[in-house]
């Protein structure tokens, strides 16, 4: 995987080069890579672009599953008919694309080139963009009508992008946190009332976003509104609940104190690993094969593939740690996570050992159909992963540990009631991580000179980048604790969202699971993937790694696991973030996987609808019913359970209950049933 790039070379390819490129590519394909490449370019944000892929994704499918006369669209649903199937499809998911695609893009820092490259991609296929129509069953209205659905969809699924995905509901009442200024720590530890229990935003005198582009000065919510985001699979009693409850996270001064404390101490010591020269083994023959939620793993005995025992990849520790947080941070020029597992996907697509059976058994498919297939559960279960993470994010709006860590040094320790500088809630101590200061130790010479004041709190951390990133590097060295800086860039440092729990972690999970579904087996195909991180050049925050690491995993699963751990070298989670993300992640993917199934089988249409029936005063009849969202149901009544009369039209169901109103309820009974009907109107 090479994940280094010019954006500008991107866009160039897809205008010049795309003939040759693309004669060995599905449609699919094609499109996808496009929306990659736009995402690249614009502003991050996880879970809206994880909805964008998972809406170019459905409107690719419901266009390949319009000419076919078994599976189920999710969003629009019609059975077209063409003399040549193929030559319809292509068309038809062009124009279902191009239209999201173009209504998705059509502002933001990047719109320009997305929207050139758009069009230069209709222009290489020589269809017109000119054609609007909705009307008439020609590939290009059929594209334009699901495109339609889903843009319509889109505004009203409760992430609220006609207002920018903005919560005008939402107030934070901490004080955001000077980060830096000038490039220099403020060495105030955090403002006066700060709630260490709360997430913070920061505030920056210069501030970037991982791609370079232009960020809010002080940090404004991203996913504010995804609790409320209708997700794909996901099925809850009550609206103001996270989709999937973990349970709260730890918190300072109460029951779990100790724990909130031991979760911010494993990051500050993962910050003080950055340049260890401990050895350790990352082959896959030595690390990964976790139990899920665990870190108990030591690797796998055997490639599958080969039979053979995984060759050792030795590597300093601090290398590994620094390769790591910057690869799975999925920027700069990121597809942001979601589109990252794309990018693994597409990976697994062209692999000659990959079989393309779906589900790893039956008949070897055709690209388009792996790949249309592919799109929609890997984007499925990532937008499921953000509505399920982002909803525990705005539930619980745990801090990060930026302010959990600058706030109990600010405080002082709480490992010895009797030494200096002790607080119930300061931060424990550890000889070699975390220190307090005193005469001896910041005397002329000693570890701490220069550091701080007598009776402060010194770690054994990472002092921020250097001056000059492309050859300076910036060692772990003893610095303020008041100063703590996570392994990220000074105009970025820490993501605009709450912590718990980590969608990196839940994003990668869901995907793993689909992608091991997909394929019928946990393992990358030959049993192995890698990226080479090259010595010297290949880290953005400062100069390194100081050689060459190759970061391995034999499953689908180890590298959802790496995704996870790199967020707590980067120091962006701590571990109570992580690996609760991991099994909501697996949850999201695997539902995901066994309802995706059912609509391409055309099975999703044999789910029982029991309805029931709460009469009113008024004579007239409430009927709910359970839905899948997305298709669309009537209300039909029967006074003989022989002949049935609509009560109702079609009506689209947007949530997991559909609920209908009979006005003439009262007179000869009635039956009742609600009955889905699989061609929209």
């Amino acid at each position: 995987m090479n994940r280094r790039f010019s954006i500008v070379l991107l866009f160039a390819l897809v205008c010049c080069c795309a003939p040759s490129v693309q004669a060995q590519q599905s449609v699919a394909r094609v499109w996808n890579e496009v929306l990659l490449n736009a995402i690249r370019i614009d502003t991050p944000h996880p879970p809206k672009h994880a909805r964008n892929l998972f809406h170019v994704a459905t409107a690719m499918y419901d266009a390949w599953a319009a000419y076919d006369t078994t599976a189920i669209g999710y969003l629009h649903h019609e059975r077209a008919t063409a003399a040549n199937i193929p030559v319809a499809r292509h068309e038809a998911i062009s124009y279902a694309a191009y239209r999201v695609l173009k209504s998705r893009f059509a502002t933001g820092p990047g719109a320009t080139f997305t929207n050139a490259a758009l069009d230069a991609q209709m222009s290489i296929f020589a269809y017109d963009t000119n054609i609007t129509t909705t009307v008439g069953t020609s590939p290009a209205a059929v594209g334009n009508r699901i495109a339609e659905a889903i843009l319509a969809w889109g505004l009203t699924d409760g992430s609220n992008q006609a207002g920018n995905y903005l919560d005008p509901t939402y107030s934070n009442p901490q004080p955001p946190m000077i980060v830096l200024l000038n490039g220099v720590p403020q060495g105030q530890g955090v403002p006066v009332g700060t709630d260490p229990n709360r997430w913070q935003p920061l505030a920056f005198d210069a501030a970037f976003t991982q791609n370079g582009l232009q960020a809010d000065l002080i940090q404004k919510y991203v996913g504010a509104t995804w609790l409320g985001t209708a997700p794909f699979a996901h099925i809850r009693p009550n609206p103001s609940v996270p989709w999937i409850d973990p349970g709260p996270p730890s918190k300072l001064g109460t029951a779990t104190d100790a724990e909130y404390k031991a979760q911010a101490f494993d990051v500050l010591r993962k910050s003080s690993q950055l340049n260890s020269t401990q050895l350790i083994d990352i082959s896959p023959g030595a690390w990964g094969n976790n139990e899920l939620g665990h870190e108990d793993g030591t690797g796998h005995a055997l490639n599958p593939a080969t039979g053979q025992p995984y060759a050792p990849n030795i590597i300093k520790l601090g290398d590994f740690a620094r390769v790591l947080a910057e690869f799975w941070a999925d920027g700069p020029d990121s597809e942001t996570p979601p589109g990252h597992w794309h990018v693994l996907a597409n990976e697994v697509a062209d692999h000659p050992l990959t079989q393309k059976r779906i589900g790893g058994v039956g008949p070897i498919v055709d690209d388009l159909e792996w790949d249309v297939k592919t799109y929609f559960a890997v984007s499925a279960s990532t937008h499921d992963a953000a509505c399920a993470a982002w909803g525990v994010k705005r539930y619980y709006e745990s801090p990060r540990p930026v302010t959990m860590i600058r706030y109990m040094c600010s405080k002082g320790q709480s490992s010895d009631p009797f030494g200096p500088s002790y607080n119930v809630e300061g931060i424990p101590l550890e000889p070699g991580v975390c220190e307090v200061i005193t005469a001896q130790s910041s005397a002329p010479g000693e570890r701490h000179a220069g550091v701080g004041s007598v009776g402060q709190i010194a770690v054994f951390a990472w002092p921020g980048e250097p001056s000059d990133r492309a050859t300076q590097t910036s060692p772990v060295r003893w610095i303020r604790g008041i100063d703590w800086l996570p392994y990220q860039r000074q105009t970025f440092n820490t993501p605009a969202f709450p912590g718990y729990i980590s969608g990196h972690s839940t994003f990668s999970r869901a995907a793993a699971e689909v992608l091991a579904a997909i394929t019928g087996s946990p393992f990358f195909p030959g049993g192995i993937d890698h990226f080479t991180a090259p010595a010297n050049t290949y880290l953005v925050f400062e100069r390194g790694p100081s050689q060459t690491v190759d970061l391995q995993w034999g499953t689908y699963f180890d590298a959802a696991d790496q995704a996870g751990l790199s967020r707590r070298f980067g120091g962006i989670h701590p571990q109570e973030d992580d690996l609760p993300g991991r099994i909501i992640g697996s949850q999201c993917g695997q539902h995901v996987w066994t309802m995706a199934q059912k609509y391409w089988d055309g099975s999703i249409l044999n789910d029982t609808v029991v309805p029931t029936v709460a009469y009113q005063g008024n004579g007239s009849a409430v009927v709910t019913a359970p839905a899948r969202r997305g298709l669309f149901y009537r209300l039909q009544s029967s006074t003989n359970l022989i002949a049935w009369t609509n009560v109702t039209t079609d009506a689209q169901a947007t949530d997991t209950t559909i609920t209908f109103t009979d006005p003439s309820a009262s007179g000869p009974a009635k039956f009742y049933r609600v009955y889905w009907d699989a061609v929209s109107p």
